[in-house]
């Protein structure tokens, strides 16, 4: 088994994902925090979607860079498929380790699920079988990853729609994968509420079931509902704000785990940066709470 490795990022606070459209009001916030002018303080970061920088230069390099001169960055995969068909991976990951060589990214994390089948990606995260089978095959794609970067990571609970017969239920799959390999988790609140509601399981007997030193970040994000089945099927969108189940349960984890980066997302219907950074800011008083009770 391998030895389980201190995850970086325990100085972070709360981080947004970076939007080119908030490029102008991102360095205008660093400039104006030089000397202690603003209350946001040092601890904001960024997490980008590595594929989306998978090019030679132009303006996401550019923008990126300047980012990174004033802020910390998180390396969020979508498109590893670590659970299945691996044949592909090394080109993949050739192209994060050189993000990550010049980046250096405090966090590097991706998705417990599978993207990729017979050479055909399918643009979309997939949950696994959770069967030993898949859980040999998430190791496997797993320990390539970290292998092909030099550094651990962290992986990701996904959304689930449907409940299915499994051989271990999500936390013992994830947490076994974790042990076995030394990566880190991380735990998306909001697809651990969307898993409750859509499949009837316990959010907060789930989380109770992680083990604190296992998990490196926290993600939290708004949902919406199905047009059809209304709250009976939520749909996980990063499309509106953070819902107030998820808030609540954010705080419960906070309880269980201590102090983690936590990321606010918003990936479609995007507002201005004001109204993503006033909702950063509601996430850094929850993480100030815990360091109140510590």
């Amino acid at each position: 088994m391998p030895q389980q490795t201190v995850v970086a990022g325990d100085h972070l606070g709360a981080g947004l994902g970076l939007k080119a459209e908030h490029l102008d009001d991102i360095l205008a916030l660093a400039g104006s925090s030089m000397g202690g002018a603003t209350s946001i303080g040092d601890d904001l970061w960024f997490e980008v979607h590595t594929e989306n920088y998978f090019v030679a230069g132009g303006p996401r390099l550019r923008y990126l860079r300047a980012v990174r001169q004033h802020y910390d960055l998180s390396f969020h995969g979508v498109g590893g498929s670590l659970g299945s068909d691996h044949q592909s991976m090394p080109a993949h990951i050739k192209q994060v380790r050189a993000l990550i060589d010049e980046f250096q990214p405090a966090l590097v994390s991706e998705h417990a699920v599978w993207s990729r089948s017979g050479g055909q990606y399918f643009a979309d995260l997939m949950p696994l079988p959770r069967t030993h089978d898949a859980l040999q095959s998430l190791i496997d794609g797993i320990d390539c990853y970290q292998s092909g970067i030099g550094r651990s990571i962290l992986i990701e609970n996904p959304s689930n729609y449907l409940d299915f017969t499994s051989e271990m239920d999500e936390p013992e799959f994830l947490v076994e994968a974790a042990r076995r390999t030394g990566c880190g988790l991380l735990i998306d609140i909001n697809n651990l509420y969307i898993s409750s509601k859509n499949t009837g399981i316990d959010a907060f007997a789930y989380l109770s079931q992680i083990p604190a030193e296992l998990v490196g970040e926290l993600h939290i994000a708004g949902h919406d509902s199905d047009p059809e089945l209304g709250q009976s099927l939520l749909i996980d969108s990063h499309a509106a704000a953070v819902d107030l189940s998820v808030w609540a349960l954010l705080e419960q984890a906070l309880d269980l785990f201590g102090h983690r980066p936590v990321l606010v997302e918003r990936d479609a219907n995007i507002p201005p940066f004001a109204e993503l950074l006033s909702e950063r800011q509601t996430a850094q008083r929850y993480l100030d709470q815990v360091q109140v009770k510590n």
